[in-house]
């Protein structure tokens, strides 16, 4: 029963489930990576606050009330999931507006600083977080890309996991996703931004048609 309650924390943003989602590949092409890659996602469904308003209506007081809730609901079941916050590497976020909302509603959450600038400090992070949204039925699959936290340009840790939640988001429901692995690609082995030769048009020879 206590733990039920915990997982409660605010009946105010409709609040009506959380989903986890983790994964360890432990071997890729047959061999062990360097290290395990665990990859991991928590995806909040809550009650859309602007079903019904209109296009000319104003979000802001919903997005102070509700994004603050869900960054750190979901940044702590993140850190949880994947062994402390100085083991996630890399981060991403994501939404999936019902069918009776906007597709501006999922960036009022996700897009502001009252959720991305708070889950890039409960991750201790300093790069922008990538992102996806879209508006779709319930059980839509998304795609959460994710990439370095501090050092955006890694390109080892650009990568994605898929989020769906099989009853969400209803017609009047928001779908709010966190998302974080530990580390890169299993074997990641094509260069950095900070070690790449110069390509351009004229560097190359043959430049296809």
């Amino acid at each position: 029963m206590q733990e039920r309650i915990k997982d409660r924390p605010d009946d105010s943003i409709g609040l009506r489930k959380l989903v986890l989602y983790r994964d360890v590949v432990l071997t890729e092409a047959g061999e062990a990576p360097a290290q395990p890659a665990r990859r991991a996602s928590v995806a909040a469904v809550i009650r859309n606050p602007w079903v019904g308003v209109g296009p000319s209506a104003d979000l802001s007081e919903q997005q102070g009330q509700v994004a603050p809730v869900l960054a750190k609901l979901l940044t702590e079941r993140l850190i949880g999931a994947l062994g402390g916050v100085d083991e996630i590497e890399s981060f991403g976020k994501a939404a999936i507006v019902g069918t009776a909302g906007e597709i501006e509603h999922a960036g009022a959450l996700i897009h502001t600083p009252y959720f991305g600038n708070l889950v890039r400090e409960f991750l201790q992070g300093e790069s922008i977080i990538c992102f996806a949204d879209t508006r779709a039925e319930a059980g839509e699959t998304l795609i959460v890309p994710l990439w370095h936290k501090t050092h955006a340009a890694t390109r080892s840790h650009y990568q994605t996991i898929s989020a769906r939640v099989s009853d969400a988001p209803r017609a009047d429901e928001i779908v709010v996703i966190a998302a974080a692995s530990t580390g890169p690609r299993p074997h990641p082995r094509i260069g950095d931004r900070m070690t790449d030769p110069v390509v351009s048009t004229e560097t190359l020879e043959v430049v296809p048609s």
